[in-house]
């Protein structure tokens, strides 16, 4: 059986550029909700948890780049730029191009392209059309860019999942590795999507949170919870077959060992109320992991929207069983960085990565009144030592997706 190890992360996201600036945030319980940047009188929703002061340039890009990438394509060429220098992987000389693949997804794509282009068609007309406007909107040409950079001439899927999109984007490109497609991959997720649109959208459909209170807007499993916030950036890991990992003395963070992928077949919006499928996903994942009821970290999907805390802690005893859920210490880092959708699950999984690293567990912020409906530890407040075996992250999407990928400490 080939094995799979994450051998370099990178991170663009409202709490940091980088991993580390991530890391020694997500540990202070620091929260990057703040009041959102567009300016509509008629808008109903207040904060947001955007990159802020974002400079492309001197995160490493060049002019070229910049003029020639939507922003949440810079996001992905930054965190993928991190990524990789993290790693040390050099391809040639460590990985042939053709079995160096890239897997980097978004649930919407280039949407600030979009937006742009369409108001210039409307003041100016057809010919005023960018003729980078449909390569720079596609929803693939993140992942198609950072290929490019890297040569990535293997595999290439990214994954368009809604908000379960990075951590199925892993969970692929684990696979890939796994079945002997490919030795390496680039993987993770990228979005920029607060826009007006996307705002209105996602408001009009009454999903977000409403709060004008950045410390009580994004609040997940508390009984307050009523709505997620909007969030952006990238997370992107190097996967490698471990012993072409081991050979090359790579730095290893953590072992890949399980992937669950399931659907609730139920709604189009509203999770499954019973968790059933998604229980499903966190098994399989489990089983991959070969799990015998080590310390299990858990980074929960945790949207701070009503169904969801509900019908994921009810997933999670059912995968666990009600006594080793409660063991189990869960948090939803979503209480700081807000939900970056497509760019969410794979965050995550470098939190995950990193949790079990250092052994300590970021809290879930500003967690106030308990509720019966969910009932487990989900590490209210502040960050705690917890020396963690295994560790799973949580994503789950409009249309039913579920993705869950097991880690284990090495």
């Amino acid at each position: 059986m080939r094995r799979v190890v994450i051998t370099g992360m990178g991170c663009v996201n409202p709490l940091g550029n980088d991993i580390n600036t991530l890391w020694d945030n997500l540990l202070k319980g620091t929260c990057a909700i703040d009041k959102i940047s567009i300016v509509n009188p008629e808008m109903t929703i207040k904060v947001a948890a955007e990159v802020r002061n974002f400079d492309p340039i001197a995160l490493g890009l060049d002019k070229t780049a910049v003029r020639r990438n939507d922003r949440y394509a810079q996001f992905a060429l930054i965190a993928a730029k991190q990524a990789m220098e993290d790693s040390g992987l050099q391809v040639e000389k460590d990985v042939a191009p053709e079995r160096f693949g890239c897997a980097i997804g978004s649930g919407i794509g280039g949407i600030h392209t979009f937006v742009k282009e369409q108001t210039n068609i409307l003041s100016e007309g057809v010919r005023r059309v960018s003729p980078m406007f449909i390569p720079m909107m596609i929803g693939n040409i993140a992942s198609a860019q950072v290929a490019i950079v890297y040569n990535c001439q293997g595999p290439n899927l990214p994954v368009v999942t809604a908000c379960a999109t990075g951590t199925h984007s892993v969970g692929e490109a684990f696979r890939m590795i796994k079945d002997g497609s490919a030795d390496a991959m680039i993987t993770g997720g990228t979005e920029a999507a607060i826009t007006e649109i996307a705002v209105g959208g996602f408001a009009n459909m009454k999903a977000l949170s409403t709060s004008d209170d950045p410390m009580a807007a994004s609040i997940p499993f508390d009984a307050r919870r009523h709505g997620f916030v909007m969030g952006e950036g990238a997370g992107v890991l190097v996967l490698e077959e471990y012993e072409m990992a081991k050979k090359r003395g790579a730095h290893i963070y953590a072992e890949v060992v399980g992937y669950g992928n399931t659907c609730d077949a139920h709604h189009y919006t509203a999770p499954r109320p019973d968790g059933k499928c998604a229980a499903q996903a966190l098994r399989l994942a489990l089983q991959g992991a070969n799990y015998q009821g080590e310390n299990l970290y858990i980074n929960a999907h945790g949207t701070s929207t009503p169904l969801n805390d509900k019908s994921e802690t009810s997933a999670i005893k059912q995968a666990l069983g009600e006594e080793a859920a409660r063991r189990a210490v869960i948090s939803s880092t979503k209480s700081m960085m807000g939900h970056m959708l497509g760019a969410a699950g794979a965050v995550e999984l470098v939190v995950s990565a990193l949790t079990l690293k250092h052994g300590a567990v970021a809290p879930t912020i500003n967690y106030r009144e308990p509720d019966p409906d969910c009932d487990l530890n989900y590490t209210p407040n502040t960050a705690v030592d917890f020396n963690a075996e295994v560790a799973i992250s949580n994503s789950f999407g409009f249309g039913g997706q579920n993705a869950c990928v097991a880690l284990r400490k090495l």
